[in-house]
């Protein structure tokens, strides 16, 4: 990160509109919550969450914890195991 952008730090303000045919899920997901701070605060997680999983700090279904982690998500890294088909055993 450039040393102008750390110090512009100034807070993030984000006005949307979301309806149910974009993102089905999600908007289930926020829609259990009144609007206000609980509906933010879970917009938030599941943003943290996303972010966490794309640089992936969190672990996919099967992966090796031990193995080591390149700097990039690779194109078969993307879905991280969530679109893979079901397992038959």
């Amino acid at each position: 990160m450039d040393d102008a952008n750390v110090k512009a730090a100034t807070p993030i303000r984000l006005v949307f509109e979301l309806s149910r045919a974009e993102h089905p899920r999600l908007f289930d997901d926020l829609i259990r919550f009144q609007k206000g701070t609980k509906r933010v605060n879970r917009l938030r997680v599941l943003a943290y969450d996303g972010l966490l999983a794309q640089c992936r700090w969190l672990q996919g279904v099967g992966s090796d914890p031990d193995a080591p982690r390149s700097g990039g998500v690779t194109q078969s890294d993307a879905s991280i195991g969530l679109f893979q088909g079901a397992i038959n055993e």
